[in-house]
């Protein structure tokens, strides 16, 4: 998931200046990368961890989730033009 949303930060890059949404796009998809980043990190650590497996496992999902929600907000905005 890190990797759409670093495509996604290219593809914004490169036609940063057609449109001003796609300053806010690049924004969500940069911070969201951090969200997913985050998941994955938890998800080893629920793998790795001794007796802290279902609290790591939890927040996993959760960050997970707001991972989706974000990208989906960002992709509203995007295909929407509602910035």
């Amino acid at each position: 998931m890190v990797g759409v949303c670093m495509t996604v930060l290219s593809i914004a890059k490169l036609i940063e200046g057609r449109t001003q949404q796609l300053l806010i796009i690049d924004e969500l998809m940069a911070i969201d990368s951090l969200v997913f980043l985050l998941s994955a990190g938890l998800s080893y650590q629920s793998i790795k961890a001794q007796g802290l497996q279902d609290n790591f496992e939890k927040f996993a999902d959760i960050s997970f989730m707001a991972g989706l929600t974000l990208m989906a907000v960002a992709a509203t905005v995007f295909a929407y033009e509602l910035y």
